[in-house]
């Protein structure tokens, strides 16, 4: 990024934009060489999917996942997005955006793309993509491929893409207020009080996480916790000692994780090491509840921004680290393209057929509406160009779907026994390793024959006590993980190093979804009471920090110690409702984004928005009503809550999963809470989208309306849009540093 104040005396700046004809000339010439690379790209895609969906054998090589989600991403992000930017949205990088017109070098800030690049997908990429897909591995490996892959191309990545792009020209304003501006002062306030709604469940869930992977895990506590203060350390070595040094303090960070993984199988083979860090799981529930309220309440630079670098260098060197252990080790996968559940509703991990739960199921990756808080959050303050947007938003998803592949062919290439001991809940499996088997074996699974001393032996080669009944997904993730990379790397002795490592991978992933998002929940609470308080808009007051975060941090506590305490599995019980909240959210972000193409006069390519709008209504909603309406106990949260209340009042003292009177209570107060959630999201998403529609429809029938979009100001200031810069973007660049001198870039 190029920015400067006034040229040299007598010499005029150079344009802040490539000419739009070279533009257009560059993207429509065909080479020899460029037509061969991509007919390849297509070969390697088409022969993938070929592999995947057609060819039926006992199993199915790994490295096809790879090919054929790397091909079609190559393909979606040259020709799709490319046509969304310019029939949709046709960006003008002669206007300056946000981040230079209001630059105050806090919010607002020019932001080297590449940098952007890994802040956004660092604070988008949660849980979610890790965890939907292992649960959805039960239904076989081909739907969950399929969704994720095509899902987001046409949907996850879109509304990205859209949302920035909005937001961005709305001078960065949140998606709560682009509701109020589009929809009015119902569908804004439904819109608000949704998205405050489904953050509290999104980040529970993401809580929940950790607190399962974490509990009687002394190795998987010690290194956890220690990632604490090494985040506390960058921030203050990037604030006082280094200022700026992002990658020395980033390479500086990896190594201390490294040995804070090691210390960990240390610390854990300790008397006192035992002692101090074997927690259960709501002991840790309450650690990871203080930890959300003080990371949120922290200055950003303290804690928030170094996590951030860490878990962006862990996440995507962590994902490529493994596609390339798939393409050497070329693991083979004996699941099923289809299995036994994904015609049925009694799956023993996630209850509910196919459709529509495998879409709920797999949200992340695929599909979320959390990323909409980001990409109209923090991102459009600091993106330095407005075609930037495209490699941001879209690009950025793209790699959340990536980590999702990885994720599912992680936890399908262990064995299916172990698969289903280690996902279905401790009420089902005694929490032994002969009741896991029992049970597993008991479901009549075809080559499934796992036995007690098979899940020993493996909890003992990953450092732990037990693997039976790990909920959650990310236990089962990090076996996966750990199982591949054992045969590319160190062999089995090296198994238990690289459990951990990957415990400690999922947790970064997660703690920074769960610190970014109470903060942001946290904006958003103050910006909704400052409409009767204006004094709580000012985010630098420190009472409304404190008082909005408590409140927040309170409310998805709450939840978690719910789950933590459900005697019916509570990430089993849970994930659907946070994958319904998910999309409901992603519903609400692309209903906005239809509002406002339709009112820019774009009625001819609305369809790009329609298309996922319309499928993730229906299934959102079919979804929501199976939840609320099911007489199937373990679909319907309202058929659970009645069973068990009639167990109470019949005088039983145990009932299905729980075993006591206490716990009995528990799932009538738990199922109460879910329920009820599940009609205010599906009730307050279907106002928010049917004021969408008729905002779009006025403004179709009137041929358009002025839009809310800030006045244009020129740039002064110019860099490439994607990752490596074309030719013509190089020639303008040197113009630029010949005109100006050697260009400065923000945020390195």
């Amino acid at each position: 990024m190029t920015q400067v104040s006034g040229g040299p005396a007598g010499r005029e700046l150079p344009p802040a934009a490539v000419d739009e004809e070279v533009l257009l000339a560059e993207q429509r010439a065909w080479t020899p060489w460029k037509i061969a690379v991509w007919a390849g790209i297509a070969l390697l895609g088409g022969l993938a999917w070929v592999m995947l969906a057609l060819v039926r054998g006992e199993t199915v090589n790994a490295i096809w996942f790879v090919f054929a989600a790397v091909s079609t991403y190559a393909i979606a992000y040259r020709f799709y997005s490319r046509y969304i930017e310019n029939k949709l949205l046709r960006p003008d990088d002669r206007r300056a955006t946000p981040a230079e017109y209001k630059e105050n070098g806090q919010d607002f800030l020019p932001t080297d793309r590449r940098v952007l690049y890994g802040h956004h997908f660092a604070a988008i990429a949660g849980a979610g993509p890790l965890v939907g897909p292992v649960l959805a591995a039960q239904m076989g490996y081909l739907p969950g491929t399929i969704w994720i892959i095509v899902g987001v191309i046409v949907a996850g990545a879109v509304q990205d893409y859209l949302v920035l792009f909005f937001s961005m020209r709305r001078g960065g304003r949140s998606l709560g207020q682009m509701a109020r501006e589009e929809l009015g002062r119902v569908g804004g306030i439904a819109a608000i009080i949704a998205t405050l709604a489904i953050m509290i469940i999104l980040i529970a869930v993401l809580t929940l996480v950790v607190v399962n992977a974490l509990g009687e895990s002394p190795w998987g506590v010690f290194s956890v916790a220690l990632t604490i203060p090494i985040a506390l350390f960058m921030g203050v070595y990037l604030r006082y000692l280094r200022p700026g040094k992002v990658s020395e303090v980033s390479w500086i960070g990896f190594v201390l994780l490294i040995g804070a993984i090691v210390a960990g199988g240390w610390v854990s083979e300790t008397g006192w090491g035992q002692a101090l860090f074997t927690l259960d799981r709501t002991t840790i529930a309450w650690g990871v509840i203080v930890y959300g309220f003080v990371a949120a309440v922290l200055p950003v630079w303290l804690l928030l921004a170094p996590r951030d670098y860490l878990s962006t260098f862990m996440k995507i060197g962590t994902i490529v680290l493994l596609a390339v252990a798939i393409i050497v080790v070329r693991p083979e996968i004996a699941a099923p393209a289809f299995s036994e559940f994904a015609g049925r509703d009694d799956g023993p991990v996630v209850a509910g057929s196919l459709f529509p739960f495998l879409f709920v199921t797999i949200a992340c990756g695929a599909l979320s509406g959390f990323h909409a808080l980001i990409s109209s959050g923090t991102t459009p303050k600091l993106v330095e160009k407005e075609r930037q947007t495209r490699f941001i938003g879209y690009g950025g998803m793209l790699m959340e779907s990536f980590v999702a592949i990885m994720a599912l062919v992680a936890a399908l290439s262990i064995d299916r026994g172990l698969y289903f001991a280690m996902n279905v809940p401790a009420s089902l499996t005694e929490g032994t390793v002969e009741g896991a088997a029992a049970f597993v074996n008991s479901l009549g699974l075809m080559n499934v024959n796992v036995t007690p001393d098979q899940l020993a032996t493996t909890a003992a080669l990953v450092g732990e006590e037990s693997i039976v009944s790990r909920t959650g997904g990310a236990p089962t993730l990090a076996v996966g993980l750990a199982n591949i990379m054992q045969q590319f790397i160190g062999g089995p002795g090296m198994m238990s190093f690289w459990y951990h490592f990957a415990i400690m991978f999922e947790a970064l992933f997660i703690l920074t979804a769960v610190d970014a998002g109470t903060r942001v929940a946290r904006f958003m609470l103050q910006d909704a009471i400052g409409t009767v308080a204006p004094r709580f808009k000012d985010t630098s007051w420190r009472p409304a920090a404190w008082i909005c975060t408590g409140l927040m941090v309170g409310a998805w506590g709450a939840i978690l110690l719910m789950g933590v305490t459900d005697p019916l599995g509570g990430i089993n019980t849970l994930f659907p409702l946070f994958g319904i909240a998910n999309q409901l959210l992603a519903a609400i972000a692309l209903a906005v984004c239809l509002a406002i193409a339709a009112r820019r006069g774009h009625v001819r390519y609305l369809w790009i928005i329609v298309v996922p709008l319309a499928f993730a209504a229906v299934v959102t909603v079919t979804a929501s009503m199976y939840k609320i309406f099911s007489s199937n106990p373990k679909i319907g949260y309202w058929a659970q809550h009645f069973a068990f209340r009639e167990a109470i009042a019949s005088g039983e003292t145990s009932f299905g999963t729980a075993g006591t009177p206490q716990a009995m209570a528990a799932v009538v107060r738990n199922t109460f809470v879910q329920g009820t959630l599940s009609i205010l999201f599906v009730t307050l998403a279907l106002v928010v989208i049917v004021a969408a529609v008729l905002a779009a429809w006025t403004s179709i029938s009137t041929g358009g309306r002025p839009d809310h979009e800030e006045e244009p100001v020129p740039s002064r200031l110019y860099a490439p849009a994607g990752l490596i810069a074309t030719p013509a973007e190089k020639e303008l660049e040197k113009e630029w540093t010949e005109t100006v001198g050697t260009p400065a870039r923000s945020g390195h």
